[in-house]
């Protein structure tokens, strides 16, 4: 059997997997950060590292590990990009994420941004909670009709498409771009030509060098003074020192987002920007969500230390 670091403490249930197969499972740092100094000098003494996307698995961590006994690297996250997948590969170390568990919740989370940002429900409820608000008056907190409108989602993977579903139910008419044509419905092959045609864009994209600042000052205009963003992706998909600009010269209504450039650190400007909804990285914050999503990835570390081959490995041509 094998010894497993658990950098993290993990939702009650989410390691049942590593256990109940036997193996040996050590805790890491409790609900401590951890840098990749400390990752390095403890992975040649494990098997497998069950992490969080906090947790800096660079090249140092696994060319340490590989001088070990580290096979496998299971990461409680869709997004991968704590982890130099590529150098992994190079070393023979697999590398397992959480694709699908989190994808409805995710969206649940997009879709309540795309409501509180356009009816204004942080700015209404900060003068509740100061006691700023006065009373009722007919033209306070006029906010953007969701219903009837127009949705752009920038990526139509699966939380694309479960906000699409969402979508549909307000009576809103959905576009989707995306890199590749994908035959449905609603597809919009030019980025620029969806964020002139929405009203609402959500975003749904991994970060990668293409994806990095797509949306900056000159797709902001092109969304204009009555539109709405929407981020649940990765932070650095949007470039907030631009966004913030946007907000305050009124370029777009609003913004609602949950994930930012420097997590766990925000742009100053933004969180003086009027009209934005900021929350603190909770799109897949359900106990239900995130212990599939521990379970999901310690399966996958189970499998690989069996020696088989997971089907949440992650691979360099996906």
């Amino acid at each position: 059997m094998g010894r497993i670091l658990v950098t993290h403490l993990l939702p009650e249930g989410g390691t049942d997997p590593l256990s109940q197969a036997g193996h040996e499972l050590v805790d890491g740092f409790g609900d401590a950060p951890c840098s990749a100094s400390d990752l390095a000098a403890l992975a040649p003494q494990f098997d497998a590292i069950v992490c969080l996307l906090t947790d800096p698995i660079n090249s140092e961590v696994l060319v340490s590990g590989a001088s070990g006994r580290l096979k496998v690297v299971g990461n409680v996250a869709v997004g991968y990009n704590n982890i130099d997948v590529e150098t992994a590969n190079r070393l023979g170390i697999a590398v397992c994420n959480t694709p699908g568990v989190l994808d409805e919740t995710t969206a649940d989370l997009a879709f309540l941004l795309v409501l509180s940002a356009s009816r204004l429900a942080s700015d209404a409820s900060r003068d509740l909670l100061a006691g700023r608000w006065q009373g009722w008056g007919i033209n306070q907190y006029l906010g953007r009709d969701v219903h009837g409108s127009v949705l752009g989602l920038v990526g139509f993977g699966r939380i694309g498409r479960a906000m699409e579903r969402r979508a549909r139910g307000f009576a809103m008419t959905v576009l989707h771009h995306s890199r590749h044509t994908t035959g449905a419905p609603g597809y919009v092959a030019d980025l620029d030509d969806l964020m002139k045609a929405s009203d609402v864009v959500s975003l749904h994209v991994p970060l990668t060098d293409e994806t990095r600042h797509m949306i900056g000052g000159r797709q902001l205009r092109l969304l204009g003074r009555d539109g709405v963003l929407v981020n649940t992706s990765r932070g650095p998909v949007v470039d907030e020192a631009a966004l913030a600009e946007a907000l305050a010269d009124g370029t777009i209504f609003a913004a609602g987002l949950d994930v930012y450039e420097e997590e766990p650190k925000i742009h100053p400007a933004l969180l003086d920007a009027p009209r934005a909804v900021l929350l603190p990285h909770i799109g897949s914050a359900t106990r239900a969500t995130r212990t599939r999503m521990a379970r999901l990835a310690c399966e996958g570390v189970c499998q690989v230390l069996a020696g088989s081959e997971p089907e949440n490995l992650v691979r360099l041509d996906a």
